[in-house]
């Protein structure tokens, strides 16, 4: 580790990755975090207008306070409050950078990286993958997808005034996507293949979804999966009480909210296991370091297909437990959390 540029590189600069970087470098080590992105960049594209189900305080790093003037805080404030965070702990971070990949073994990692076309190599004792899920949408797999009007994200409704619009999905993106599409002034049409709404939507948001779809200002066709998207319409196929029926919605928007996979390409190249059922790289939980010695993994890519169980409020603790891997220590105990969180 000591003849190394780094002794760890953490690659991704999302809330995790951050934590991450500041434990590593409070306890002395060299740390340099690459990012593809800029800083948080997964929380750049959440809808222009998102509040965090999460109160502030439980997405702070490093014991910085997070004070907002609201209880929840707003997209805004979080890209706001990262910023603040990496300048106060004076965080190197090398964004817009992609890593292509990584070789070596521990004490002689090589982060191969390139920015803008150029190459650039970064020797390491230690690597900690904070990649998240982000830019690796859960795919349809149908004929269409990859048309010009067709998004896997949402960030605003206004382009879409007086204009038709499918919302594919059941989970809280797509209800507050279909709400706010509403608002904006859409002719909104919500397509899920379960016969009601996730079992997790936030509390405030289903009733005035459910309010909006009794009225019939918002159409919904449960049961129903999308078979293609076409320029003007989004086949789907509704499976009903007397068999399977096809029909059309006429869109000229579509929003796939159908959720983001782990992004595990590094791992996997680096020879880690992914677990085919449930997505998991192969790892210790209590120092989340992987099968090869010296690569690490934090947030919600250890949490593989279920996203849901890591977020920023526990995510933010994993680079404790591998500063005490690293320094060989017992791990410290990660804080438990009560409920489901936005964020990861």
């Amino acid at each position: 580790m000591a003849g190394a540029d780094e002794h760890v590189v953490v690659i991704g600069a999302g809330p995790c990755g951050l934590a991450a970087a500041i434990s590593l470098q409070q306890a002395g080590f060299r740390t340099l975090v690459i990012d593809a992105g800029c800083v948080v960049n997964a929380i750049t594209q959440y809808p222009t207008y998102a509040t965090f189900f999460s109160t502030a305080e439980k997405l702070s790093l490093g014991g910085i306070p997070f004070i907002t003037a609201e209880a929840k805080p707003s997209r805004r404030d979080a890209l706001a409050y990262y910023r603040a965070v990496v300048s106060h702990f004076g965080i190197r971070v090398r964004q817009y950078e992609q890593v292509l990949r990584v070789s070596g073994r521990a004490g002689a990692f090589v982060v191969e990286s390139e920015r803008r076309g150029a190459p650039r190599t970064t020797s390491a004792g230690s690597v900690v993958v904070a990649t998240g899920y982000w830019g690796s949408p859960n795919l349809l797999g149908v004929p269409g997808e990859v048309l010009a009007h067709v998004h896997h994200a949402y960030g605003e409704g206004h382009h879409a005034f007086q204009q038709r619009v499918v919302v594919v999905g059941g989970g809280n993106s797509a209800a507050e996507a279909a709400l706010d599409l509403w608002r904006c002034g859409a002719q909104v049409t919500l397509v899920h293949f379960g016969p009601t709404f996730d079992k997790k939507i936030k509390p405030w948001i289903l009733p005035d979804l459910t309010n909006r779809i009794a009225e019939g200002s918002i159409a919904v066709r449960w049961n129903a999966r999308v078979s293609a998207i076409d320029a003007e319409q989004v086949h789907i196929t509704e499976q009903t009480a007397s068999g399977q029926s096809s029909a059309s919605i006429a869109a000229d928007h579509v929003y796939l909210l159908t959720g983001f996979a782990p992004r595990v390409d590094l791992l996997r190249e680096l020879g880690v296991p992914i677990d085919p059922v449930t997505g998991i790289p192969s790892h210790n939980p209590e120092t989340f370091e992987t099968v090869v010695p010296g690569v690490f993994m934090v947030g919600v890519v250890t949490a593989g297909f279920d996203a849901n169980q890591v977020f920023i409020e526990n995510g933010r603790y994993h680079g404790d437990k591998i500063v005490a891997r690293l320094r060989g220590v017992a791990a410290p105990v990660t804080p438990g959390v009560s409920r489901d969180l936005d964020g990861g």
